[in-house]
């Protein structure tokens, strides 16, 4: 069985404005599988954690720098971003 997977967060635009800090290293908790899961966890960490995360249906995700889903698995993930819907023309 592998032991505590240790990931990067990194944060953008809003996103990081909102947390207050660009990046961070966390130990993933038990039960944490998916992008879901992850942010669901990270929106309960703090009032500033819940109103970066407040419309979680919006932000995008990258695991390893791949754009991915919501319903990504994280395990083995060595860095996960987060970051809002990107416009422009």
């Amino acid at each position: 069985m592998a032991g505590p997977q240790t990931v990067t967060l990194r944060y953008f635009a809003w996103v990081r404005e909102r947390i207050g800090r660009s990046e961070e290293r966390i130990e993933l908790p038990a039960g944490i599988v998916t992008v879901a899961d992850l942010m669901t966890w990270l929106s309960g960490r703090g009032p500033e954690y819940a109103h970066a995360f407040e419309r979680a249906d919006i932000i995008r995700a990258a695991v390893d720098q791949v754009h991915v889903a919501h319903n990504t698995i994280v395990a083995g993930a060595r860095e996960i971003a987060f970051f809002p819907p990107v416009t422009g023309g």
